[in-house]
């Protein structure tokens, strides 16, 4: 599994929410036909090629229904895995697997949705450059859907507003100019923190480099203008492109020997993975 700091804490807090927002005050059909002590076992079985990520929440969904719940996988996340291939095997009380099915399945299906689109933009990209997921995030999942982009071979770029000193647009209307809002910061903090700076244009590319910034994104420009802005910064700092990358231009983004490439499309616009769970025994 893929190392996040919480993610055991904060998975285990979503997996709560959402199994009371599924059951509610109780499964009523389940309910209706299985009786208490039935046991059962199913599979999950992956309906398309698919990059999977997210099994340690299927495994926590069905043992917080079933304490007793045997969970095996059989693969890990961040694996391959084939069309009609099964990805994991569950016994339990037949009750509880019946419950957490459809919890289970939205995580595991949508992360492993966003591993799969990110392993696709990185074949794209190539090897020499960084693709970085962005904070486009489903709000609440975050640092699960960072999870899975890091489960796909993408970077995480900040996880929220606190962990990393970026100066956008607003930042620096607020500021005044760019060498203004830079200036703040190194007042504000003297620890080291790297400061990165948003550019629409050449003038700004100019300004941040002349302000220091340690990394310099560049925004919704085409290669033409980022092969330019590279020229302007002469390795003076780190390089990043940000806004309009689509799997058909990412390569050509990534051949400008640019840093970094974040992509908001692996978060926002992921489709979820064809994934069914199917009950074999259940005595």
């Amino acid at each position: 599994m893929y190392n996040l700091p919480g993610l055991i804490s904060y998975s285990d807090l979503l997996v709560k929410a959402a199994l009371a927002e599924d059951i509610g005050t109780g499964d009523i059909t389940t309910g209706a036909i299985v009786g208490k002590g039935q046991k059962g076992e199913a599979v999950f079985i992956a309906k398309e090629n698919m990059v999977v990520a997210g099994l340690f929440i299927a495994e926590s969904v069905f043992k917080h229904l079933d304490r007793k719940a045997s969970f095996r996988p059989f693969f890990k996340d961040g694996d391959f895995v084939k069309k009609g291939a099964t990805i994991a095997a569950v016994k339990a009380r037949l009750s509880a697997i019946l419950m957490g099915e459809r919890a289970a399945l939205n995580f595991v299906q949508r992360l492993s949705g966003i591993a799969t689109l990110t392993s696709r933009f990185i074949k794209k990209a190539g090897p020499k450059v960084r693709v970085l997921d962005t904070r486009k995030t489903t709000p609440c999942l975050r640092l699960l859907e960072k999870y899975a982009v890091k489960a796909g071979g993408g970077y995480n770029h900040r996880f929220g507003l606190f962990d990393c000193v970026l100066i956008k647009d607003n930042h620096i209307t607020a500021a005044g100019s760019i060498k203004k809002a830079v200036e703040k910061v190194n007042r504000k903090y003297r620890d080291g923190l790297l400061v990165e700076v948003e550019v629409t244009d050449e003038k700004e590319v100019r300004e941040a480099v002349e302000a220091g910034a340690d990394i310099i994104m560049l925004d919704n420009m085409g290669v033409a203008k980022i092969r330019k802005a590279l020229k302007i910064i002469d390795n003076r700092a780190l390089v990043e492109a940000s806004g309009g990358v689509t799997i058909d231009n990412i390569g050509s983004i990534a051949g400008t020997g640019i840093d970094f490439i974040s992509v908001g499309a692996l978060t926002h616009s992921a489709r979820a993975m064809d994934i069914s769970l199917e009950v074999v025994h259940a005595p």
